[in-house]
């Protein structure tokens, strides 16, 4: 390695013996300037920090273990080389233990400072490259591990949008309750990484229906008491199949799971009450409900959109909560026409930057 360039802080409270480093490091190419105090050296590093420091470690007021501590602490990319005398040697070994790079024992000679000095530097640049490689490698990692999961995600979401073409009946369903999600979201003042989770958590809300009976699921009537209970477990297989792919998400978890709960308890799977429903499954069984209303069944034929709003407005508080109802009427309010034209298939993902589990409450 070249000293070329490279500046070097020599820190001792003896004149002859600083100068006599800095002009031997001057003469084979370094820059080197010069502090008679722990102080004085701790006031150049904040105005440069520098690649090498050489310390004594007999000072007056701070000496030198205690100026290594403090540049460990505030600059630790800098390489740290004590001088010390035959008697210290043991306490510059736990120096080295304590971050420094290496130590130069008074009287020193020209080639030994000379070969310790770029020693301390080949091994500041090893370790810095290294940090570098580490953190590259974690990047590249993050983003395969990202890129696998979009794939799977994907795959999911294809899946689901293929259930649904199965059935005529319930095609197109769940991005139409995405878009209905989306809106009611927007309505109440969510953040967008919010309103992305809700829109996702309402694409797969269905999903957990890969385990429920055909028969069940295709019935030309009325579902008797056992056969809807069978249905509803639609929800936790939802969760349980999405658990792996989306713990860093549990916001889309909960609406798989709870966008059947009802905030007088009497929904499934955990009777939940009121605002133990968690947010973003309130904001989705509000759209789940209302599409489900305004499209056809073997068994019915879809409701006009005016009684089905009647009726949504009816349920608030009871089968809906109060606010997002209110939403979701302000939405109908504003909006051209409804339904709201089914949106293509999206490939939502993920918003990483989501805190696991963080709990967003809508304005007023």
């Amino acid at each position: 390695m070249t000293s070329d360039g490279f500046r070097c802080l020599v820190v001792d409270d003896e004149p002859r013996i600083r100068n006599a480093l800095a002009r031997l490091l001057e003469g084979v190419g370094y820059r080197c300037e010069q502090a008679d105090s722990a102080q004085a050296a701790l006031a150049a590093l904040e105005r440069e920090p520098a690649p090498v420091v050489l310390t004594d470690i007999r000072m007056p007021e701070m000496d030198g273990v205690a100026l290594l501590h403090e540049i460990r602490r505030r600059w630790p990319e800098v390489a740290v080389v004590m001088l010390t005398a035959v008697a210290e040697v043991e306490t510059a070994v736990a120096c080295l233990q304590a971050g420094a790079y290496d130590y130069i024992p008074k009287p020193f000679h020209v080639d030994e400072v000379r070969a310790r000095v770029t020693q301390a530097l080949e091994k500041r640049r090893l370790i810095l490259e290294n940090r570098q490689y580490q953190e590259h490698l974690a990047d590249m990692v993050d983003q395969q591990a990202v890129r696998i999961e979009e794939l799977f995600l994907e795959g999911v979401q294809t899946l689901a949008h293929a259930l649904e073409a199965k059935d005529a009946y319930t095609k197109g369903h769940s991005a139409r309750v995405a878009a209905y999600a989306g809106r009611i979201a927007a309505v109440l003042g969510l953040p967008e990484a919010d309103v992305q989770l809700i829109e996702l958590g309402a694409e797969l809300h269905d999903i957990g229906k890969i385990g429920v009976r055909e028969a069940v699921l295709h019935k030309p009537a009325r579902l008797s008491d056992e056969e809807y209970h069978h249905i509803m477990q639609h929800t936790v297989i939802g969760a349980r199949i999405l658990e792996p792919l989306l713990k860093h998400a549990p916001q889309v978890l909960a609406v798989v799971r709870s966008h059947h709960e009802r905030p007088d308890g009497s929904g499934l799977p955990d009777r939940l009450r009121g605002d133990q429903i968690p947010l973003h499954a309130r904001v989705v069984s509000v759209a789940d409900g209302f599409d489900a209303m305004t499209t056809g069944r073997p068994y019915r034929p879809p409701r006009a959109v005016p009684e089905a709003l009647e009726e949504i407005r009816q349920g608030a508080g009871r089968q809906w909560d109060g606010a997002m109802v209110d939403a979701f009427l302000a939405v109908c309010r504003d909006a051209d026409h409804l339904p709201i034209p089914t949106p293509a298939v999206s490939r939502r993902r993920v918003p990483h930057r989501v805190a696991a589990g963080a709990i967003v409450t809508p304005p007023g």
